[in-house]
């Protein structure tokens, strides 16, 4: 059976059709004094439980499930992690400040089986989790959305640490060069450094790929960059579109012909499923 959180529901059905399984009409409900209820159906072998931690409250409600699944009568319980929120603090980057992901990752653990987890912002996360995890990268399936003719494609990454996605949509789609910007963070003060890539992009389509847009304030400032040298189209293409604020605007700004993404994070972008990466690991 798959369980949603109520942030989740599309990813979850879209999961139930690619594996076949049920898709349980979970209730989410607020006590009179704001807590979170959840109520599950009875549950006969296996639990799924699929949720994206984007807020405080998802989490909770997604701790909540994993326990409700287990009294409903489940024997197994894997949960499904489409985004995992707090991951981007991997470490302690400075002084008396927490590890956030392990911390998130211990709270899950003990009330689940196995962990599933797409594209992780860093995969040592996988580390602190106290049950197996399955990793996933589901970065192939942007390329599904993108037009059926590009000129010359290149897929350029914001820096050479996300360049695995850039090559991944690229071989999904089966054409195109692949590079990355130079960007260098000061975390003292927040600011990003951008350096121009040598890769002509003169007038050619290109697709800006990043496993997460937040804020897009460094995703248009690179933009900003390649429109100086004479693209064709630029398309922005993010595995979880979390899309903070105004960022769907400022790469509107930019001149972004499109913004695609998955539906790990429910937005009106999200032209593409990560359900059939996730029912292959299932």
């Amino acid at each position: 059976m798959i369980v949603s959180t109520s942030d989740s529901q599309a990813v979850a059905a879209a999961l139930a059709e690619a594996t076949g399984d049920s898709l349980a009409e979970t209730a989410y409900e607020r006590f009179p004094d704001g807590e979170l209820l959840v109520e599950v159906p009875p549950v006969d072998g296996r639990a799924v439980v699929v949720g994206s931690t984007i807020s405080s409250d998802a989490h909770l409600e997604l701790l909540l499930l994993q326990d409700a699944v287990r009294e409903a009568g489940a024997d197994e319980v894997v949960t499904v992690l489409p985004y995992m929120g707090y991951a981007r603090q991997d470490e302690a980057f400075s002084e008396g400040q927490p590890v956030s992901a392990r911390a998130v990752a211990r709270a899950i653990s003990p009330t689940t089986d196995r962990v599933v987890a797409v594209n992780l912002h860093e995969p040592a996360i996988a580390d602190f989790f106290d049950v197996p995890v399955d990793a996933v990268d589901a970065a192939g399936v942007l390329a599904d959305p993108l037009p059926s003719a590009l000129e010359s494609p290149v897929f350029l990454s914001p820096d050479e640490g996300a360049i695995d996605l850039a090559e991944t949509v690229r071989d999904a789609r089966g054409e195109g060069a692949v590079d990355y910007f130079e960007k260098d963070r000061d975390y003292d003060t927040g600011a990003v450094t951008i350096t121009p890539s040598e890769v002509d992009v003169s007038d050619r389509d290109v697709v800006v790929v990043d496993d997460i847009v937040a804020t897009g304030s460094t995703m248009s400032e690179a933009i900003a960059i390649l429109q100086e040298r004479g693209p064709n189209r630029v398309f922005v293409a993010t595995v979880h579109p979390l899309f903070v604020g105004n960022a769907r605007s400022k790469l509107a700004n930019a001149g972004v012909e499109a913004v695609l993404g998955t539906d790990t994070i429910e937005r009106a972008v999200s032209r593409t499923s990560v359900a059939p990466v996730i029912a292959e690991v299932l």
